[in-house]
């Protein structure tokens, strides 16, 4: 599995990661533990700064709405310059007829004048008004409100679950990152080894060639043993490279950093127990998210239906007018005329229309499905948690088994170079046995990384998986 991912990563990320040589002092290097590696990526990785970004926006809306539900001021001043003033025309009140009319109708309505009533424009108001004013309101009741203030509070912990989640998903990407480079490392180690071993035989065969005690098709079987060897080190050594990188890709480090890896793989980082516990769901951050947007949407039934409530709200103004002719309105000398009004208002909804009826009823129906999703998720969960721990049963299993294989090949390898060593085993059982080694170490590492994987994957499924 390592060989068919990491070769993959080389071609995609080669590009992304690659960089020149520096003729400057050598950078200082980075000791890096698991657990700090974790803690780094928590304040340097983008996903989880752009989510506690997110929560900072969440606790903003909260102040947001709770605004509304407090004192609301304004002030204002407004100057205006009547261009042309409007025009209002009345009765001619000065004619002899129209006079009449008003005795003997005492004085009726305009529109029951006799048509012959003549008319006159009249422009009423000053060419230049100015008017100062404050005015303050207050909320008093309103039951959307109320509930739309709980659901803000609830919506904050919805975006810290979120959060949280995110840095599930960083921990679980950096535990597999980082123990992939612990395995190419091991890998490294053994294939340098056995370089060292091989190149022994090969300088030893050559020497008996040069002495008349061995072949040269020995030699050269030894020396294309060798060369593929070499080959496949320089590979692991390009892989190990990578595979960093994208550990420092993981903690949103530079790829220019340099970094030392201080854990090793033990007992433990490989091992997980199964417990007792088969409620898997409480540790889930997809059920605890799953269980807040039902909260909210249970909220919305309830601001909905808290529309039928009457709201009532209190208000107030106090303004001052300057009625000029001239332009001073700013002069302290002249008049202003104030005035000042308190009043409540209380509104009681009737009929809408049945639309907040509506309203309630795709709440209720958005809550359903939620119910819904939850059966549904609680099954993916069960599946999920069984699942990961046949894959990693099995991991463990094959594990064993290939390091069982690793130790015999190890064994073999040893005998027939003694045996060569000693005149009494050939040439091609040497580069049989070393072939055969190369090929159980290879086995080993990709069931020993599969293993990794498998108890992450386990640990997240059950929900252990600390943020």
């Amino acid at each position: 599995m390592l060989r068919k991912i990491l070769p993959i990563l080389v071609l995609t990320l080669s590009p992304a990661f690659a960089f020149t040589q520096s003729t400057s002092a050598p950078k200082e290097v980075m000791n890096l533990s698991l657990s700090q590696a974790i803690d780094y990526a928590m304040s340097h990785k983008a996903d989880v700064i752009d989510a506690q970004i997110d929560q900072k926006i969440a606790k903003q809306k909260v102040r947001e709405i709770t605004g509304a539900g407090l004192p609301q001021l304004n002030a204002s001043f407004e100057l205006q310059d009547y261009i042309v003033r409007p025009t209002t025309v009345f009765p001619d009140f000065l004619s002899p007829s129209i006079y009449g009319v008003l005795v003997k109708e005492n004085l009726v309505p305009v529109s029951h004048f006799p048509a012959s009533v003549g008319m006159f424009p009249v422009q009423f108001g000053t060419k230049y008004n100015g008017t100062i004013g404050a005015s303050a309101s207050q909320l008093i009741f309103d039951g959307t409100f109320l509930v739309g203030l709980k659901a803000a509070r609830v919506y904050t912990q919805l975006a810290q679950k979120m959060t949280d989640r995110t840095r599930i998903d960083v921990v679980e990407n950096i535990t597999k990152a980082y123990y992939g480079v612990i395995i190419n490392q091991e890998h490294k180690k053994l294939l340098e080894a056995n370089v060292a071993r091989l190149q022994k035989i090969y300088d030893d065969t050559k020497a008996y060639n040069e002495a008349g005690f061995a072949e040269k098709i020995d030699v050269d079987r030894l020396k294309v043993q060798l060369n593929n060897l070499l080959v496949e080190n320089e590979k692991v050594d390009r892989l190990l490279e990578i595979s960093v990188d994208l550990l420092k890709f993981q903690m949103g480090m530079l790829i220019s950093s340099e970094v030392k890896l201080t854990d090793t793989l033990t007992y433990n980082a490989i091992v997980e127990e199964a417990g007792n516990n088969t409620d898997f769901y409480s540790g889930r951050i997809e059920y605890s998210l799953l269980q807040t947007q039902k909260e909210l949407y249970g909220l919305d039934v309830k601001r909905n239906q808290a529309g039928y409530l009457p709201n009532l709200a209190a208000y107030g103004s106090l303004s001052s007018q300057a009625l000029r002719n001239e332009f001073n309105v700013f002069d302290p000398g002249k008049q202003w005329y104030a005035s000042f009004i308190l009043g409540a208002k209380l509104n009681l909804p009737i009929f809408d229309g049945f639309q907040k009826s509506a309203r309630i009823q795709q709440a209720k129906l958005n809550l359903q499905k939620l119910t819904n999703d939850e059966n549904n998720l609680k099954n993916l969960i069960d599946f999920q948690v069984k699942a990961a721990r046949v894959s990693y049963d099995n991991g463990y299993k094959t594990l064993m088994e290939q390091k069982q294989n690793m130790e015999l090949a190890q064994d073999v390898a040893r005998v027939t170079q003694i045996k060569y060593k000693e005149g009494v085993g050939s040439n091609l059982e040497v580069i049989n046995a070393e072939t055969s080694l190369r090929e159980a170490q290879t086995n080993y590492f990709d069931a020993l990384y599969n293993l990794i994987i498998a108890r992450t994957d386990l640990l997240k499924a059950e929900g252990k998986l600390s943020k």
